[in-house]
């Protein structure tokens, strides 16, 4: 017990790293969440300044575009109209400088819709207005000349004022331009740093998951190592305890032996003697009672007692340590054993085959011998059978024994099972200590199959398996 509550103590020593593996895994966790928290953000964040302020950029960049073109048009336009030998009258173009004004004053409204809020592009913004402004007013200054037949004081006003105009607008466009490529350039440079910045972000959080994955390897590694060092030790001393035990279980088993030998000896030696002596004396009183019925009747009722009770301890004598074992083997035990069990049970017992006895290993006859019992017990016992069979065969360098019958089996680990786990215990028992193995099939409706294989005896001496046996305390015949 105290052996048991030391082991015990140990356990409970060996320390368990599932609390700090549970830290762990919680901080990479969390590291991890902050992480998908940050790159969301970021992202989201590229997105709407992507979407708010570059897209927004080129649009504002192709309007800018179209006023360009057209105050090119313009400028082509007034040329052409300026000219002394125009294809034209000055008061036909309007409807063409009408159209090139409403695309100018829509470009223009949709460039400031789309640009984004810049002092510097404001300021040019507010100029464009007003130079597109003064440029269609003095353009209307023109065309009302013309109407009035005042042609060249028209052409006069279109080549000194017209044109200075429309270069002010031309430039102003530019200055816009220019203005808004400086903008995208900066747009790309704060996505690049973010995207720089994320880069960086990521590496340290890979490195930090790497040290901190390497941490926890590493604590694992050891809280391991010292709960493996500790689990081998408590498995070393449960194996010697192992060994200690089944060396008891073997002498106990020995002293078993021993003791149904004695109690057989002294059953078919000592009482048989005397209930021997005791019906002889009863014969003779028998001879000796002269005439008196009664006396002689009752003489022989209790010799007859007598000798159904000599006989009840001869068979009992047998059972305990049959004298035939020695005297005849293996076979011819079984044979007697299991047809005394037939006839006590009424369950059928068939046994075929037969081993050497020359191949039995030393100390092997008596523990066959007891599996046998042991399993017959079994039979009557627990399996509602009604018939069985024995067989005996040699396979190679292996001598197989086998139990089956016909009853109700039983699942492993069920009840069944445990109820008659200590006599399968012993039979396994001495299976090993023979050097050879014990195997039990059964399930529900479909009876159960014991087979032993243990080595012939021509093998353990081949692999010096006698020496263990003599450790083991195996008497060997003579």
């Amino acid at each position: 017990m105290s052996e048991l509550q030391s082991q015990h103590a140990v356990l409970e020593q060996i320390p368990s790293p599932s609390r700090r593996l549970w830290v762990g895994l919680c901080v990479v966790l969390s590291i991890f969440l902050v992480f998908a928290v940050y790159a969301t953000h970021e992202v989201r964040w590229l997105q709407d300044f992507q979407a708010n302020v570059v897209q927004r950029n080129r649009k504002a960049s192709l309007q800018l575009l179209r006023l360009q073109s057209d105050a090119y048009l313009l400028a082509i336009s007034l040329r052409e109209m300026g000219e002394a030998r125009s294809r034209y009258p000055i008061p036909e173009w309007q409807a063409e400088f009408n159209r090139l004004h409403a695309d100018m004053e829509n470009a223009a409204k949709l460039e400031a819709n789309y640009a984004v809020k810049m002092t510097a592009a404001d300021d040019k913004r507010s100029q464009l207005g007003l130079a597109l402004g003064d440029f269609w007013h003095s353009l209307d200054q023109v065309f009302a000349l013309a109407r009035a037949g005042q042609d060249a004081s028209a052409r006069a006003l279109l080549q000194n004022e017209i044109e200075n105009k429309r270069a002010v607008v031309a430039e102003i466009v530019f200055r816009l331009l220019v203005l808004n490529d400086q903008a995208q350039a900066q747009a790309a440079e704060t996505i690049s740093a973010v995207y720089g910045r994320a880069k960086r972000d990521i590496l340290i959080v890979v490195g930090v998951l790497f040290l901190l994955a390497l941490a926890t390897g590493l604590y694992t590694l050891q809280a391991s190592r010292k709960t493996f060092e500790k689990l081998q030790h408590l498995a070393e001393q449960l194996q010697s305890q192992s060994e200690q035990l089944r060396s008891l279980s073997w002498k106990l088993i020995e002293v078993q032996e021993q003791t149904l030998r004695q109690v057989s000896r002294d059953l078919h030696d000592e009482f048989g003697q005397v209930l021997t002596a005791i019906g002889a004396l009863l014969s003779r009183a028998s001879r000796q009672g002269g005439g008196d019925t009664a006396l002689l009747q009752d003489l022989e009722m209790v010799r007859r007692i007598v000798q159904e009770t000599l006989q009840k301890v001869r068979d009992q004598s047998q059972m305990f340590r049959p004298a035939i074992l020695d005297d005849f083997g293996l076979a011819q035990t079984l044979e007697w054993f299991l047809g005394q069990f037939s006839r006590q049970t009424g369950i059928k017992v068939c046994l075929s085959g037969e081993i050497s006895e020359a191949a039995l290993p030393p100390g092997a006859p008596i523990h066959l011998y007891r599996i046998v019992q042991e399993a017959m017990s079994n039979v009557a016992r627990h399996s509602g059978a009604r018939e069985a069979w024995v067989s005996l065969a040699e396979e190679g360098s292996m001598l197989r024994l086998e139990i089956r019958d016909n009853g109700a089996g039983f699942e492993p680990g069920s009840q069944a099972s445990r109820s008659g786990g200590v006599g399968l215990m012993g039979m396994r028992e001495r299976a090993e200590h023979l050097n050879g193995s014990l195997e039990v099939k059964s399930s529900p409706g479909n009876g159960t199959l014991i087979s032993v294989s243990v080595p012939r005896q021509d093998r353990l001496y081949t692999e010096g398996s006698e020496s263990e046996l003599n450790k083991k305390g195996v008497a060997t015949r003579g």
